[in-house]
């Protein structure tokens, strides 16, 4: 038995550089089964392994990739006598989002410490409940795609510029992200289309249980079960669903607005006409060929070809700070 499992996948970005000094912990720690991964699809196998060990916590160690498709198995494998561990994700990707949502920022190594801590006394108080993103194409069988965070409209195309465009230069993750941001305002404000610029988002209809239909195209999608959004806002919510969404017109002025409200803080505590927030446990996303990201992978949505967004029962997390 081992207090911590990890789950390293050596092929992403992060772990390039950083994974000699993970194996060299590891190899002082008894407290740590580590089991590393070539591709994703070795992720079904290695909880499989992992389950024999009884962690008490479930380290992820990789890209959005393998988080995505770790919670993904975690959930449909069936892997563990009854709930799995606590999950905790290493700040080790491109955006970390989840990581940072659960406290862990800065140093992955000193986050595993911190893990390999925690794990040694009582983790009750650091164990918080997370719904997950259950994602299909809406017919009866599908198998779902799991994930935290999913972003659409402008904004994944802005993602996907950075990705392809931005990111073979190099340049350090928040260099790149601000680079990423400014040509995707530029673009917005200017109306300027080019190969070397973020891709124009196409018109889409965003169904919800409650509050019925958006319909247009819009700067930014998002739809979370996490606290935290981008740039370190939160949207404030009435409790009535678990996936939070956010929508934002193809406006500069609204874009802007948006921006001035998270970075105050006040982002969703007043109605902002443009700004359209609401929650629920269904979200149908259809319309032109347009793309979505969950948690780093790209699905994309067509007239015939709807995405449908459910949430799940919620799934044990540790969270490393308040």
């Amino acid at each position: 038995m081992a207090l911590v499992a990890l789950l390293s996948n050596p092929n992403s970005t992060g772990n390039r550089s950083l994974l000699p000094e993970i194996r060299k912990y590891c190899a002082t720690c008894p407290d740590i089964f580590h089991y590393e991964v070539e591709e994703v699809g070795q992720i079904a196998r290695a909880l499989e392994m992992i389950a024999r060990v009884k962690p008490k916590v479930l380290v992820v160690n990789g890209g959005d990739g393998t988080v995505q498709a770790a919670l993904t198995e975690l959930y449909h494998g069936g892997h563990f006598e009854g709930s799995p561990p606590p999950v905790a994700v290493l700040p080790n990707g491109k955006t970390n989002l989840i990581a940072l949502d659960l406290g862990a920022q800065g140093d992955p190594l000193k986050s595993l410490a911190e893990i390999v801590g925690l794990a040694r006394g009582d983790l009750a108080p650091h164990v918080v409940a997370r719904e997950l993103i259950a994602l299909t194409d809406g017919s009866e069988n599908a198998r779902p795609v799991l994930g935290m965070f999913l972003g659409g409209a402008y904004l994944a195309e802005t993602i996907l510029y950075c990705r392809h465009t931005i990111y073979p230069l190099g340049l350090p993750n928040t260099m790149s992200h601000i680079l990423a941001a400014i040509a995707a305002i530029f673009s917005l404000l200017s109306g300027i289309k080019g190969k070397y610029l973020p891709r124009r988002s196409e018109a889409i209809r965003i169904s919800l249980m409650r509050d019925g239909e958006l319909k247009g195209r819009f700067s930014v999608l998002i739809v979370t079960t996490l606290e935290k959004l981008l740039l370190g806002g939160r949207v404030r919510t009435n409790g009535e669903g678990h996936l939070k969404m956010m929508a934002v017109d193809y406006r500069p002025r609204t874009l802007i607005r948006m921006v001035f409200a998270s970075l105050i803080g006040r982002l969703g505590k007043n109605r902002v006409e443009g700004i359209h927030i609401s929650e629920g446990d269904i979200i149908r996303i259809d319309g032109g060929r347009s793309s979505v990201i969950l948690d780093g992978e790209v699905f994309e949505t067509d007239t015939d070809r709807p995405i449908v967004l459910r949430s799940t029962p919620a799934v044990p997390f540790l969270k490393l700070a308040a």
